[in-house]
């Protein structure tokens, strides 16, 4: 009798399970001589067992069909040496029973022509399948509760690194100078004076390392602006979930960029003067067709007259005059309440507390970590001066505390630039927040649009006579819901009644009932709004 003997190893298998080649050989071999079966070759394999669509088990197979009648057996220490999928074992006995071929495992033999023993081997087959579908669905239920708690997993992207704590917690964390050129190329997409290649070609040469497929993949990934893309699972819908790593953008700049790359808004080269009247060009959404309203002037006899209007059949097309005003009325009913910006302050910075509380938790236990150290080095060097200890010893304990410490400190100095207070900060914002509507009317258009974009970060929709979208900044969002029930007493003011859930930040802000059309000449027209 001659037989062939198949090892198979996987790496993992390998290491955790001490399945090596070395091992499995002295035992076939040790069978054959026990039961005077001669060895023609020996195959090793390194491949999973999950297919037989594996290099060596091929080569095997293509010489049993050139040679038949020259082996007897294939032999294996373990049926899962021989597959962990049931269905292709199967299929693969009766293929190597047809080349009269016996396949056996010495550690499980069967003989397979007894009817009862198929059911031994459906079990020895199906067990390590189980196993494996085991284990990938414990790695991926993992992977998905470390991305709901926004962990990055996986490889960083270009701009991060990939880090670990000194407990051992893995994180991404931005890298120079590739963040600054990925925050570049954002922002230079949203200029319009370079299309994504030209960006793309500029960045590499900066010293971006990425293929181009891949670096279309990075414009996409909501990662750059603090945020972790979590697919749909089961009865889970697909959604971003806040991450714990810096962002490199905003969330306004990023979906800027995914209406630009989605065709939802066009990067214009405009001439300088005309884009004062059109400073809400690359903002508004045509209310008929749902696409991004450009604008553009039309000579008359007395000048030139601008307008909002849509690039489709639709024939969407607005008085920019009227358009810019109305906007500027929409900003002063965001103007807070008098007494309400104290209110805001202590809410956001109880926000801000709440969640920065794991943070100051991991600084007090490196702090902790830090002065146990310490402490626990001094106490070796009061041993080594009591002769308590030789200096061998204390030699070997100060280099495992010094690699120790300087770890925690370097983790210390990481924490504390990142709590930093807010105080500076907040006070700006709602300083700013209190003359909003001046503030936007003196500024400059590139001021104006980045108010818009701070406070807008998806576009809005304009019929005419009303704004709404679909969704406002989630801190402005929870300014303004503050105010809920406020209503400005004050004559020329018109009422106004927000109700921004912050439990839905998604909410925007839209008309909560249409008013009269305003007449031709541009009168203006009160409308309230709501959440």
């Amino acid at each position: 009798m001659t037989a062939d003997l198949y090892i198979r190893v996987s790496t993992d298998e390998q290491a955790d399970k001490g399945y090596s080649q070395r091992d499995q050989e002295e035992r076939l071999r040790k069978y054959c001589d026990n039961n005077q079966i001669k060895v023609r070759q020996v195959i090793f394999e390194d491949h999973s067992a999950k297919t037989f669509n594996r290099p060596k088990w091929n080569g095997l197979l293509f010489d049993l069909k050139k040679k038949k009648n020259v082996v007897d057996f294939v032999l294996f220490s373990k049926w899962d040496r021989f597959s962990r999928n049931a269905g292709d074992a199967y299929q693969m006995i009766n293929i190597l029973r047809k080349l009269g071929v016996e396949p056996q495992a010495i550690e499980q033999p069967l003989d397979l022509s007894v009817p009862e023993n198929k059911l031994m081997l459906a079990f020895y087959l199906a067990a390590p399948e189980v196993e494996n579908d085991r284990r990938a669905l414990n790695v991926l239920l993992g992977m998905r509760k470390a991305k709901k708690e926004g962990r990055w997993m996986g490889v960083a992207p270009v701009g991060y690194a990939n880090k670990i704590t000194e407990d051992g917690k893995k994180y991404i964390a931005p890298v120079e100078p590739e963040a600054s050129i990925m925050k570049w190329v954002f922002e230079t997409l949203t200029d319009g004076q370079l299309n994504v290649e030209q960006i793309m070609k500029q960045a590499f040469a900066k010293g971006v390392k990425c293929c181009k497929a891949n670096f279309w993949n990075l414009l996409r990934n909501p990662v750059y602006c603090g945020r972790i893309y979590l697919s749909g699972y089961k009865e889970e819908e697909s959604r971003h979930v806040q991450g714990l790593h810096k962002p490199i953008i905003s969330e306004a700049l990023f979906y800027e960029v995914q209406d630009y790359l989605n065709g939802k808004k066009k990067n214009y080269r405009t001439k300088v003067g005309s884009m004062d009247e059109l400073q809400l060009r690359g903002y508004l959404i045509c209310p008929k067709c749902g696409k991004l309203l450009t604008g553009s002037a039309s000579k008359g006899r007395n000048g030139r007259y601008y307008y909002y209007h849509c690039t489709s059949s639709c024939g969407a097309r607005f008085k920019a005059e009227n358009a810019n005003q109305l906007f500027s009325g929409e900003l002063k009913k965001l103007v807070p309440k008098p007494g309400m910006t104290e209110v805001y302050k202590m809410v956001l910075q109880e926000e801000f507390k709440a969640q920065t509380k794991a943070q100051r938790e991991d600084l007090k236990q490196v702090k902790d970590a830090l002065e146990k150290a310490n402490t626990e080095l001094a106490n070796a060097r009061k041993l080594l001066l009591s002769n308590e200890i030789e200096p061998s010893e204390y030699r070997s304990i100060k280099s495992e505390y010094e690699k120790k410490i300087t770890g925690l400190e370097s983790r210390l100095i990481e924490l504390s630039q990142e709590g930093k207070s807010i105080e500076p900060l907040l006070n700006k914002a709602l300083t700013n927040l209190t003359c909003l509507d001046k503030l936007y009317e003196n500024a400059d258009n590139k001021a104006k649009r980045e108010i818009i974009g701070s406070i807008f970060p998806e576009k809005l929709v304009f019929d005419g006579f009303h704004y709404r979208t679909a969704r406002m900044n989630e801190a402005v969002s929870l300014i303004y819901s503050l105010g809920k029930g406020f209503s400005e007493n004050k004559n020329g003011q018109t009422d106004s009644n927000f109700d921004l859930s912050t439990l839905v930040p998604g909410t925007g802000f839209e008309p909560a009932h249409l008013a009269a059309p305003p007449p031709e000449d541009g009168a203006s027209t009160n409308f309230a709004t709501r959440a």
